[in-house]
């Protein structure tokens, strides 16, 4: 069968015998085709999805050994994904790959998922872009979740060849109209399908009573107040509709500069202090505006610091910290470590894998993030002061730390419902531009920065360390950075909550028309079945003890882990002096003018951000306290699980924390089935227990990657690469050494 034919072509410019082996000779294809066409797998489509292109008699390579193995079939293009469909091998596997996306399929690539796509001209490999004068024989697509595929076209009619490496290069890098995004076509078909899942308890945050309930549950009401003056966005169209603002702050303020230059409130500590975020006045030349800009500042700083607000610290994120050009220099040589085309690339990059690591400065740039936010945690917590935030939109790096700053502190962040609505607030109401951000129009690739796959990354750092403190897990992360380039869900395909109301119908001209309603990316049941779920809930969390009303009283409203906090001295207000010095400093700041230090000096800093991370570790962890994480050079981890997951060499069967998790799940499940057995006998009635997922009971069947490596074949390819390690001893020793294999996934 074609399915099983061999074909090469990855091999290098001087291969010493033909790039290509084939069992099946090219006439033999047509004549079969209809034979095979019987066994291909249909194409299913979304509602509101259109098929653009197709080719038939194409190989997919799937990776192996030195070799590769192709499997034939149609390549199709719609109006929302590129999809391969041949004879589905993995049907026979069913009970193993249970881990399915139900939206998304193993050999699917939704179209803002491609990130590269490069043709093979006479084993030459080139970038594919606009309107080709030449064809390629192979096609390799390099996608953002770090996937690659590979096909040969070889086989494939020449007219079909031109029609489907088209169509795929217009219709995923040709600049997009927002309202031609399958957003709106799949809303618009599936508008009276659409069934929100009842279990979904996030707060969205796009009414004032949702703003109301988290001032209430942080305690944060005293000093703060919800505001609905940018209802219908008649103020500032970057601002959500409600927001909270400092109780003394007259809400004209807020229309003064369309919302620039005002504190706005994202958090409250126990202690009364609060996390606040400002964007900066628009840069001015003339000294007139200018002079009108300082007094209006002078006027809310007055506000905010005379009693109850007593010390505000300012963090100015635009110029003392990381810029997004940082980010995203770093980021596009971090991933060029994981888009491996074949098994000879991949060892080959191994031996200069660490250098390589170091070079890109991702795990720096991560390090530097938690940093930061262990810093304001210590202004919060150890000396009850309040912190602002400064950045020129406040729409990025405020999200980033705003929100790592929120799940250091806050118990209920590290919770599944709190952890999405915490990206509700921060993120999505905070107006971080999702829509640029993540390319979706392909209109400016400078603009195109991951600064929310960076928070993902920060937030696994914390989960990876501190495991029992979170409901969720790393699957969870690594599925919901997948749902940035699903287009059904609106959650991260808008720049702001306006752009997304506007062009959704509820803030349009057209009263008679039926505002759209969206999906979310928190309704789980979309994309999993109820046992695939399962995997996103972590069965190791250790929820909050619930004390009764005896217990109660005896305490104060603090962490418990404040026992173990550093004795550091909160300082107490500067009477004369402060306030000008401070508040010149923040004009200075926000105005665009340079300076030359902040108001508390580095190393003072330094001396209490390290008293506090020293004395916070040497202390017995509270999972449902404040929360720190280990930065030193080691403990900052490759994201193992979403950067390693394609690759096959970099598995290990049966190996790594899958293994551990395996053993544990199965003593839950028998510790249930004891416990049922129990309540049976003394004939209660009780809830039935949720089952562990079945899928790791055999835990010598899985990989480190689990639950993706699944969907992968595992390469026999000697654990030890023989080309370049000849100065180290014979290669055949080498390769028997495989108990000094060094695991890529423990980095």
């Amino acid at each position: 069968m074609l399915g099983k034919g061999v074909v090469g072509g990855g091999g290098g410019t001087k291969a010493p015998k033909p790039s290509f082996v084939s069992y099946v000779r090219p006439e033999e294809i047509h004549t079969n085709e209809k034979e095979v066409t019987e066994k291909e797998v249909t194409l299913h489509l979304l509602p509101g999805e259109q098929l653009l292109c197709e080719a038939s008699t194409v190989l997919k390579y799937v990776q192996e050994d030195s070799c590769q193995h192709g499997v034939y079939g149609r390549l199709v293009c719609t109006d929302f994904k590129i999809a391969f469909l041949g004879d589905d091998e993995s049907a026979l596997d069913s009970d193993e790959t249970q881990f399915k996306n139900k939206v998304v399929g193993e050999n699917d690539i939704t179209l803002h998922c491609v990130d590269q796509i490069y043709g093979v001209f006479d084993e030459k490999k080139k970038t594919l872009f606009g309107q080709l004068k030449k064809y390629p024989e192979k096609l390799i697509i390099h996608c953002k979740d770090l996937r690659v595929f590979q096909f040969c076209l070889r086989y494939t009619k020449e007219e079909e060849v031109k029609r489907i490496v088209s169509g795929i290069i217009h219709h995923t890098q040709a600049p997009k109209l927002l309202k031609r995004l399958f957003l709106f076509s799949y809303a618009t078909a599936a508008q009276n399908n659409t069934v929100t899942d009842p279990k979904n308890h996030t707060i969205m945050f796009d009414t004032l009573k949702d703003w109301c309930w988290e001032l209430e549950r942080t305690k944060g009401n005293m000093k703060y107040k919800a505001v609905s003056v940018n209802e219908g966005y008649k103020v500032c169209e970057r601002l959500p509709a409600y927001f909270v603002v400092p109780t003394p702050l007259p809400e004209e303020n807020v229309q003064r500069f369309q919302g620039h230059g005002i504190p706005i409130w994202c958090w409250s500590c126990h202690n009364g202090s609060a996390l606040l975020k400002m964007s900066a006045l628009p840069k001015e030349q003339d000294d007139g505006i200018l002079q009108i800009q300082k007094s209006f500042l002078d006027g809310v700083y007055k506000t905010i610091h005379r009693p109850p607000y007593e010390i505000v610290k300012t963090e100015d994120l635009s110029s003392n910290f990381l810029s997004l050009q940082e980010i995203q220099t770093a980021y596009s040589k971090f991933k060029q470590l994981f888009l491996i085309d074949n098994s000879t690339e991949f060892w080959d990059t191994d031996i200069k894998w660490f250098s390589l690591l170091e070079s890109s400065s991702w795990l720096d740039i991560i390090r530097r993030c938690l940093k930061k936010a262990i810093e304001i945690t210590e202004c919060m917590e150890a000396q009850n002061m309040n912190v602002l935030l400064l950045e020129e939109n406040a729409s990025d790096l405020c999200c980033l730390i705003s929100s790592l700053v929120q799940l250091m502190m806050d118990p209920h962040c590290r919770t599944r419902i709190g952890f999405q609505s915490l990206i509700q607030k921060e993120w999505v109401m905070g107006g971080h531009c999702f829509l640029d951000r993540c390319n979706h129009l392909r209109q400016n690739d400078k603009e195109e920065v991951p600064v929310f796959l960076l928070f993902l990354d920060c937030v696994w750092q914390l989960v990876h360390q501190h495991p029992p403190a979170f409901e969720f897990t790393e699957t969870y992360l690594t599925v919901l950075s997948d749902s940035l380039y699903i287009p059904i869900f609106s959650t991260f395909f808008f720049n702001s909550p306006h752009q997304k109301d506007t062009n959704m119908g509820r803030e349009g001209q057209d009263t008679q028309s039926k505002p759209l309603n969206l999906l979310t990316v928190w309704d789980w049941s979309v994309q999993f079945e109820p046992k695939a779920q399962t995997l996103l809930k972590n069965p190791l969390y250790v929820e909050k003890p619930k004390l009764d009303k005896g217990q109660r009283k005896g305490m104060r409203f603090k962490h418990q882990r404040q026992l173990s906090l550093p004795l550091t001295q909160s300082k107490s207000s500067p009477k004369r002096g402060f306030f000008r010095e401070e508040t010149d400093h923040l004009i200075k700041n926000l105005l665009g003018k340079r300076i030359s230090k902040l108001i508390n000096s580095s190393d003072e800093l330094q001396d209490n951000f390290r008293e506090f991370y020293d004395s916070w570790h040497s202390k017995p962890t509270d999972y449902h306290g404040l929360l720190l994480p280990h930065i030193e050079g080691p403990e900052i981890k490759v994201w193992a699980q979403r950067y390693l997951r394609w690759i096959p060499e970099a598995q290990i069967l049966g190996g790594s924390r899958v293994a551990t998790m395996s053993k544990l799940l199965e003593m839950i499940e028998e510790v249930q089935s004891l416990q049922e057995k129990i309540d049976e006998r003394h004939h209660s009635q009780q809830a039935p227990q949720a089952e562990a997922p079945c899928l790791l009971r055999n835990s010598a069947r899985l990989s480190s990657l689990f639950p993706f490596a699944l969907l992968q074949r595992h390469s026999s390819k000697p654990v030890l690469p023989t080309s370049g390690w000849k100065a180290l001893g014979d290669e055949d020793d080498l390769a028997k050494r495989e108990d000094e294999f060094v695991d890529l996934g423990d980095v």
